[in-house]
């Protein structure tokens, strides 16, 4: 039965404390039931992400009450043209009442109100009911993508430079990511130049790729598999639970696979809306 009281509301700095502990518990909670790893290794990383959303500016954030108490947010990155959904989570105790739904529907018609082209979000494979509520919602399953963590690669591709990005590579990494997906991703690159973890890759003399990280929250793209494969090899650490990797790149999973890292999960990305069909090769964050 669908919960009629609920009250969504604007989240703020105050909620991450409630926000983040929910989140950790119906991560970990899901995950246990299906003997995966949690995504977020304790509390306080869970309310570091809830807090990290709640404050970014270039982030929307709703929140769910019931009887005066939180019991769940979302998210949606509104940081480039096309919005990605995330992290959605609901307290254990009162999931499978809608709560999750109707927090869909904030985030959407937000979108819908902003004029965002599309919607794009992934979910863990194994979570069964989650990819049920999103194909309901009018999600469509595009891709399917494997996480995958491991010690790090350690070196150079011999033909590819591998640097630390700066805020003059920037356009040329919008041009990447549009010749790829049709769209940029440029706030998400802004954001990584200031962070300092944006790589990019250079192929003689020119650059071909980019990533904001090697991580979970992360994103790459690149004209073809090996430019992914030098910025992949030269990371120092994969953060997180891992990098995501379409399994229809079978070049660049099978490389993954042969140089120490493990399939964690399989996950799907999915959209509404606006999607291209990726022209090139590219690493999707949890986002998109």
């Amino acid at each position: 039965m669908a919960i009629v009281d609920l009250i969504l509301r604007p989240g703020t700095a105050d909620d991450a404390a409630e926000c983040g502990r929910i989140c950790y518990e119906a991560f970990a909670g899901i995950a246990g039931e299906h003997a995966f790893p949690p995504d977020f290794p304790s509390p306080d990383v869970g309310v570091a992400v809830i807090e990290g959303a709640l404050t970014h500016p270039g982030f929307y954030s709703v929140v769910a009450e019931l009887d005066g108490r939180i019991v769940g947010s979302n998210f949606l990155d509104e940081r480039s043209a096309v919005v990605g959904v995330g992290p959605v989570t609901v307290d254990p105790g009162v999931q499978n009442a809608g709560v999750g739904r109707g927090l869909m529907r904030d985030v959407m018609r937000r979108a819908d109100e902003r004029g965002a082209p599309g919607i794009r979000l992934l979910q863990s494979g194994y979570h069964n009911r989650s990819f049920s509520l999103y194909v309901s919602l009018g999600f469509v399953h595009r891709a399917t993508v494997a996480c995958v963590q491991g010690p790090p690669i350690g070196r150079a591709l011999p033909g590819y430079t591998v640097r630390e990005a700066t805020d003059a590579d920037l356009g040329a990494c919008n041009d990447v990511c549009r010749q790829v997906h049709g769209v940029d991703r440029g706030g998400e690159v802004a954001d990584a130049l200031k962070q300092g973890t944006a790589r990019v890759v250079e192929r003689a003399g020119r650059g071909t790729g980019y990533a904001t990280d090697l991580a979970f929250f992360a994103h790459a793209v690149g004209e073809t598999t090996p430019d992914l494969q030098a910025l992949i090899a030269a990371a120092p650490r994969f953060a997180g639970p891992g990098i995501l990797v379409p399994v229809s790149d079978s070049v660049l999973l099978r490389w993954c696979l042969s140089n120490g890292l493990k399939v964690v999960q399989l996950m799907s990305l999915m959209t509404i809306g606006l999607y291209n069909r990726p022209d090139g090769a590219y690493l999707p964050s949890i986002l998109y």
